[in-house]
């Protein structure tokens, strides 16, 4: 479910949505999400001082918290 949102959301605002990629690691109780985008669409998932990634953290955690897991977004180069 978090995959899929997360996907869902970074596709629609980065200029090549083909190159987007997401890999999910999960433990007992939580969930880390990998997250690769091209190197000029980086600063678009980042946003101005982080609020865009901080803002997809905040969604992903909300949806993570329903199932009673914590969830955690990297967003690697």
């Amino acid at each position: 479910m978090e995959k899929e949102l997360v996907e869902f959301m970074v596709k629609s605002l980065v200029d090549k949505p083909e190159e987007v990629s997401l890999n999910v690691v999960e433990g007992e109780k939580s969930i880390v999400l990998e997250l690769h985008v091209a190197k000029d669409d980086v600063g678009k998932v980042i946003g101005k001082q982080g609020r865009i990634a901080k803002a997809i953290r905040t969604v992903l955690s909300a949806s993570a918290t329903k199932d009673g897991r914590r969830a955690s977004l990297e967003i690697l180069d």
